[in-house]
């Protein structure tokens, strides 16, 4: 009796876990916005750069990011409970996002904003927050977007200046605008598959 109440438990544990998972999984998808927004926030503040002023580019598209991002995200909180997993997810990416804003719109400010370090740097950054928030939801393609990050980051400190350039432009189209489409297209899909559950419920 003991026996089966103790692997009863396990099995209760090992479930709670699994649906933890799916939960954080499903709450990254609903930021897949994010993922998207900054992506073509990056594109703007580097055309911005490289055809205009580069010590005013990276402040002002940063500031504009953050301050949209914030008035999306309080809409989407409103609308979501909390969860540990997700309250995770948020505190990883919080926290990255602060340290990318202050460093590169200081590093706009100060005009060392040098392309080989920015962009290894920038890409080391993502490519820890894909990694940590994927390795805490077993999620295979977010790692992937890890590793083209660490790659791009590589990249940056071994090739040249125009080759580093077409990296980092390749990594944000992977890693941000179609990660997040992806993001964005899965929770769509699992809208429409709810919203069609329960009419058949109804039916």
């Amino acid at each position: 009796m003991n026996a089966n109440a103790e692997e009863l438990e396990l099995k209760d544990r090992l479930s709670l876990i699994e649906s933890m998972i799916a939960e954080g999984r499903r709450t990254t998808e609903s930021w897949g916005w994010t993922f998207l927004l900054w992506g073509v926030a990056y594109y703007v503040a580097i055309a911005w750069s490289a055809f205009g002023q580069p010590a005013i580019a990276w402040p002002v598209t940063m500031t504009v990011g953050g301050v949209l991002t914030s008035v999306l995200a309080a809409r989407v909180r409103g609308n979501q409970p909390g969860t540990t997993v997700g309250r995770a997810m948020m505190a990883i990416w919080t926290c990255m996002g602060i340290s990318l804003f202050i460093l590169m719109m200081s590093l706009g400010i100060t005009g060392r904003l040098e392309l080989h370090l920015g962009a290894a740097i920038v890409a080391a950054m993502l490519g820890t927050a894909n990694a940590t928030s994927s390795i805490i939801l077993k999620w295979k393609m977010q790692f992937a977007s890890a590793v083209v990050w660490w790659a791009a980051m590589v990249a940056a400190l071994f090739t040249s200046e125009f080759a580093t350039g077409i990296v980092f432009l390749v990594a944000i189209f992977f890693c941000q605008i179609v990660f997040g489409i992806y993001c964005m297209i899965s929770e769509s899909r699992r809208h429409k598959a709810r919203a069609s559950g329960q009419e058949a419920s109804h039916a």
